[in-house]
């Protein structure tokens, strides 16, 4: 049978792939007269301007046309690109609308969208995103999708307008809110898609398999007609500052301020110079607090505007990021190994700042290469010196849909030569007839006084299709590899990972609402680097997506763990060396995010190394208009130990209320709160404690409330 799926699917992607050489070609003209953002579409330009139409279904029935049809003209004059959309239906009172904040999620609502690959390398592209009441949301993507930058701000304006039979919008994209090889007669890629949320369907201009999205810029089709545009001044300054104002309670107010200054400079069309003098990050959004229970230090993503502007050319290796599958609303990603990872520049382990003097960072292509470089300078803290940091990072594509690179980082104190790190390393990723890609990955670390076990590698082979996903990889880190400026879960270890499953859609489980059955299973086994078995995590699950957009899933995780040293799960609470062996049982629902009234849930019971445990996770959002959503989430571990030890509970609750005033101004407020206590069935004293979840430090209250808010207004 999977021989059998492995061929049908393997005749299939590669039928896809030989269409993609038959792209759909779009064609922009030129305006002479000026177009009013309104909505309207009534310039007789719009009139002139041949659409881009007949999109075609990848959800619910892949290949269908679409059940409501779309039009997309393109214009352009001297300064900017312009979108003319048409979005008909047949039942307008039905269009799906949430929220109008910056970044909505387009997927929970009737959207359009638009990927524009500026280079034509069906690799990379920015994607800008609209719905009906001309909300915004646009993001950077990298590699086809396998790196992903949602934080990416645009300039660039929308105007929407609601029609009897249906909605539509004039977009506006200035030329120099893109990068691109200037050129007469240069072409690019593009495509379009459009999301009906009453149907659950999703929409494209130039068809995508529907196990993929958007972001994949090689199912794309061609733009033509293009102005030998320029992109207008290429320097750009932003000066700012800052003004404090803060007073412990019985004591005198303790004022401050800082000044500090951004620059964009365009060095060439396709290679832009950022730097930064004290930058401020104020407006960066507050981490949200999680609870570990493990050995392991948790991971936390980057929220720096500075840091995740362009951040896609420093990716390294080939976790698919993006691409997992099911929401994980209340997890992180389980990042293994990130070889660069921002965060560990100007910030502490605990999240406390670190600050930054200045830095700056290259970015684009250059005589075929993406290439990307950055020089960070941090201050004193405390008694000890600065650091700088250098990243420099190349990738060349290859044999049409590949890439090959090589990485360099570096970590230097400014006061002691023999404190430093660096790492070096290349790395390759080829795809095969869309479905299959192979990656891998060579490091090693210098560090003063290591003499060996300074390297890592990993390689994988995946197939992923409409049917059928698989995977295998191995990771291996050695004893001594030390990388000052990324995420190691683990050192001295072997990782091996498989994952296969099968996507099933016979028709009559459309009778009962059901879209697709999705039988998997996931297993990680760890050894160390003698291959003795340190530990596994098996993931056997049986999962139901629903025509609404929900789903339901049935798990069993069989778990084991050897630990050679004390474990402490809290303080208290010792685990002593060992093995380890326990099952746990879950399930977990996700309902429709398009309605005003949502929710998810995942319910895990069965063992906790010697003991048993019963976990809750259970989020609510409320959206009573699309101005205005409640979002709240509660997370409680119910931990039972055998005696001596101690049973406890942890419980975090995370509350968001967001209001968008309009599509440009919104206000956020996160409040979270965590505590951290025995139960009294233990019958013995013990010390309620608060527990620091990055790293384990103890605070010394039993409640940890924490709020933060931020407002935003963007033009």
């Amino acid at each position: 049978m999977c021989t059998g799926l492995i061929v049908a699917s393997a005749t299939l992607m590669s039928s896809v792939a030989a269409a993609a050489d038959d792209r759909r070609t779009a064609t922009a003209i030129e305006t002479t007269t000026a177009i009013t953002l309104d909505g309207a579409l009534d310039e007789e330009v719009w009139r002139t301007a041949e659409p881009a139409a007949d999109f075609i279904q990848a959800e619910p029935h892949e290949g269908d046309p679409a059940s409501e049809p779309t039009e997309v003209r393109i214009v352009f004059d001297r300064d900017a690109l312009y979108l003319g959309v048409r979005c008909h239906d047949s039942n307008a009172g039905g269009v799906i609308v949430n929220d109008i904040r910056k970044d909505f999620a387009p997927g929970e609502q009737d959207s359009f969208e638009v990927i524009l690959d500026t280079f034509a390398d069906r690799r990379n592209g920015f994607v800008f995103a609209i719905n009906p009441a001309g909300a915004k949301s646009d993001t950077q993507i990298a590699n086809e999708g396998r790196d992903v930058n949602t934080s990416w701000d645009a300039v660039w304006t929308v105007a929407t307008s609601a029609t009897v039979d249906g909605w539509s919008a004039e977009i506006r994209i200035p030329f120099k809110t893109l990068r691109f090889e200037r050129g007469e007669g240069r072409i690019w890629g593009v495509n379009f898609s459009r999301r009906i949320r009453r149907k659950n369907e999703i929409d494209y201009w130039s068809p995508v398999p529907r196990v993929y999205n958007l972001y994949r810029a090689g199912f794309g089709g061609t733009l033509e007609g293009l102005p030998d545009a320029a992109q207008g001044s290429n320097l750009r300054v932003k000066p700012w500052v800052s003004a404090n104002s803060t007073r412990a309670l019985g004591g005198t107010f303790d004022d401050g301020a800082r000044i500090g200054l951004d620059a964009k400079y365009g060095v060439t069309p396709s290679l832009t110079l950022d730097m930064t003098v004290r930058p401020d990050f104020a407006q960066a959004e507050a981490d949200e607090q999680q609870v570990n229970l493990t050995q392991f230090s948790l991971f936390f993503p980057e929220k720096r505007e500075f840091f995740l502007e362009n951040s896609g050319m420093f990716y390294f290796g080939d976790i698919p990021r993006e691409s997992r599958l099911g929401t994980q609303r209340f997890s992180p990603p389980e990042e293994e190994m990130l070889l660069f990872f921002s965060r560990r520049i100007g910030l502490t382990d605990q999240g406390e700042e670190i600050p930054i003097e200045a830095g700056g960072r290259l970015t684009g292509r250059a005589g075929g290469f993406g290439v990307g470089a950055m020089t960070i300078q941090t201050g004193e803290q405390g008694d000890r010196a600065g650091d700088n940091y250098t990243v420099l990072r190349a990738r060349h594509d290859i044999l049409g849909n590949s890439d090959v690179g090589a990485i360099f980082l570096s970590r230097q104190s400014m006061d002691r030569s023999s404190d430093r790190n660096s790492v070096a390393g290349v790395d390759a990723n080829f795809r095969f007839v869309r479905a299959l890609s192979i990656n891998g990955f060579l490091t090693r670390s210098s560090t003063p006084g290591v003499e060996a076990g300074e390297g890592a590698g990993k390689g994988s082979i995946t197939w992923n299709d409409n049917r059928l996903h698989a995977q295998y990889s191995l990771l291996s880190v050695g004893d001594n590899f030390r990388d000052d400026i990324g995420f190691i879960k683990r050192t001295g270890v072997r990782k091996h990972f498989v994952d296969f499953g099968i996507r099933q859609r016979p028709e009559w489980i459309r009778r009962f609402g059901i879209r697709e059955l999705h039988p998997h299973t996931r297993y990680n086994i760890y050894t160390d680097q003698s291959n003795t078995k340190v530990s596994h995590t098996n993931h056997v699950a049986y999962a139901w997506f629903f025509e609404s957009g929900g789903y339901l899933e049935l798990q069993w995780n069989p778990r084991f763990e050897r630990i050679v040293t004390p474990f402490k799960v809290r303080p208290d609470q010792t685990f002593a060396p060992g093995s380890y062996g326990w099952n746990e049982y879950a399930i977990e629902l996700e309902t429709n995010h398009s309605r005003k009234v949502s929710g998810s849930a995942l319910i895990t019971l069965g063992g906790f190394w010697t003991g048993t445990q019963k976990s809750t996770k259970v989020g609510v959002v409320f959206r009573p208009s699309y101005h205005l959503s409640f979002d709240t989430a509660l997370q409680r571990n119910d931990i039972s130990l055998p005696f001596p030890m101690h049973d406890f509970v942890t419980n975090l609750v995370t509350s968001r209320v967001g209001y968008a005033f309009n599509t440009r101004t919104f206000l956020d407020t996160l409040l979270q709160y965590k505590k951290f206590a025995s139960t009294p069935a233990t019958l013995l004293r013990s010390l309620d404690r608060s527990i620091d979840w990055r790293d384990k430090k103890i605070a010394p209250t039993s409640e940890l409330p924490r709020m933060s808010w931020r407002a935003r207004s963007t033009v």
